[in-house]
């Protein structure tokens, strides 16, 4: 029975970290395609998307079945638990790539207002805290966990930068508020996706310490 639980929960890990390494490289192409405005990249990352509702669902039905057939004791409990959480934030982080790549097909045809500048450089520390989530995940690291969810801050940090950026231009040139907006969803979107990010490494912390940790703990 333990040697099933073990194999079982060994490839529940396996592909925990698959999805989560897909999803880091889908992000990088969702931007990717909205500095080059390349729609076939975007329409592949948009279609890509049910792999990872699919990956969801395959991953719970494991976690769901270790729990009826093989008699988890309190510790795989708890990684069990963590999982079921972690993974249902990793599709919401593919579902924001989704987002991110309908509104870059809607700006095709559209001569940005602005350089894009500040949002590349908020999806690169949102992907470096999507690495690390899966590095700490591996490693059950609770340090590096915790520095992830400090992190966080600096994303909010660019969101807030990007916002007052767009709110001068839409001032200025109030015809170009649509595209604003579309911009300033993204970021928003980027944003969700730090704290699912956020989320995972506190899942992580959970399940090894068995308590929730607090963004405010030092």
């Amino acid at each position: 029975m333990r040697l099933g639980l073990d194999n079982n929960l060994h490839s529940i890990n396996v592909e925990i970290i698959r999805m989560g390494t897909l999803i880091e490289k889908a992000l990088e192409e969702t931007i990717e395609a909205l500095v080059k405005q390349d729609v076939e990249l975007a329409q592949k990352i948009i279609k890509g998307d049910d792999k990872f509702d699919q990956m969801e669902i395959d991953i719970e039905s494991k976690c769901i079945s270790a729990i009826a057939t093989q008699q988890p004791v309190a510790t795989d409990l708890r990684e069990i638990l963590s999982v079921l959480k972690i993974v249902t934030d990793l599709e919401r982080i593919a579902d924001h790539c989704q987002d991110i790549s309908k509104i870059t097909i809607d700006l095709a045809n559209k001569v940005y207002v602005k350089p894009l500048i500040d949002i590349p450089k908020m999806a690169k520390e949102v992907r470096k805290m999507i690495k690390m989530t899966i590095d700490c995940y591996i490693d059950q690291d609770v340090d590096k966990a915790r520095v992830i969810c400090k992190d966080d801050d600096i994303v909010d940090d660019y969101f807030r930068t990007i916002f007052k950026d767009l709110e001068i231009i839409m001032k200025d040139k109030p015809e170009e508020i649509k595209q604003c907006m579309d911009f300033l969803m993204i970021a928003k979107y980027l944003e969700r996706m730090a704290d699912h990010a956020t989320n995972i490494a506190e899942w992580v912390i959970f399940s090894v310490e068995g308590r929730h940790f607090s963004g405010n703990e030092s």
